[in-house]
């Protein structure tokens, strides 16, 4: 089973442009999470795929591998999926750019549901954790997954889900950790199916998923990635470098 991780890597951001070219001691954000990748010995391959002629420079030139987006795409899925097409590998590991921090456990479980998955009945594998703050709950930027009794997912949403209309009943609420591992067959659908009602609601690719019939497998981790989303958190992430 040949295992890659691939890093959707965009210039434009819309909260810090060009946050993955910052410095972080010495480096470029997107270098270090590339090294990261590289670090944790997870994978046969890291790649990353971006549509910016400077990321794709900064990678090439620090002996690293780079694949260039064709086109425009709506989401990380069609980058990744046509980033693959033609590569020979069976499970495909997205990877955030902007967390350079890499935690081993999370990506560690994605995997292993694959290397467990004997009778291939799971398309992707992605990751969740426990929340309990009704603050964290309530926050539609907080996106919440409810499970089956296989730990596979029902439904994505921004909404409180499931609606506590019963209080006592020991639910508990998980929220979706942005990390992927697919089979490449999963992305390649995923790119030529089209968009649908339930993920042009919601803003979630992942209910496109959902919506044709793809299986995915979730892990629960406690894990809190550090992300680069502000230029107050490239200032920790300097601090803590």
């Amino acid at each position: 089973m040949k295992i890659i991780a691939v890093i959707p890597a965009r210039y434009a951001s819309t909260r810090f442009p060009a946050k993955l070219m910052q410095d972080l001691g010495g480096k470029t954000v997107i270098l270090r999470t590339y090294e990261a990748a590289i670090t944790t010995k997870l994978f046969d391959d890291v790649f990353v795929v971006t549509d910016s002629d400077i990321i794709f420079q900064e990678i090439v030139s620090n002996g690293g591998k780079a694949i260039k987006s064709i086109k425009e795409h709506e989401s990380g899925s069609d980058r990744i999926a046509e980033a693959v097409q033609n590569l020979d590998v069976d499970i495909v590991v997205n990877v955030q750019g902007d967390e350079p921090f890499i935690d081993v456990d999370p990506l560690q479980k994605v995997i292993d549901v694959f290397k467990n998955d004997a009778v291939r009945q799971v398309d992707l594998a992605s990751v969740m954790r426990e929340i309990t703050n009704e603050e964290d709950i309530n926050n539609p930027n907080n996106v919440k997954v409810v499970i089956d009794q296989n730990d596979f997912a029902l439904y994505f949403s921004r909404s409180v889900i499931p609606y506590p209309r019963e209080k006592n009943v020991g639910v508990r609420y998980f929220q979706h950790i942005g990390i992927y591992a697919f089979r490449k067959q999963a992305l390649l659908d995923f790119y030529s199916l089209p968009m649908q009602s339930l993920e042009a609601s919601e803003k979630l690719e992942q209910l496109r998923y959902l919506e044709f019939g793809k299986r995915i497998k979730m892990v629960e981790t406690t894990h809190v990635g550090i992300g680069i989303d502000t230029p107050e958190d490239l200032e920790k992430a300097r601090k803590m470098i």
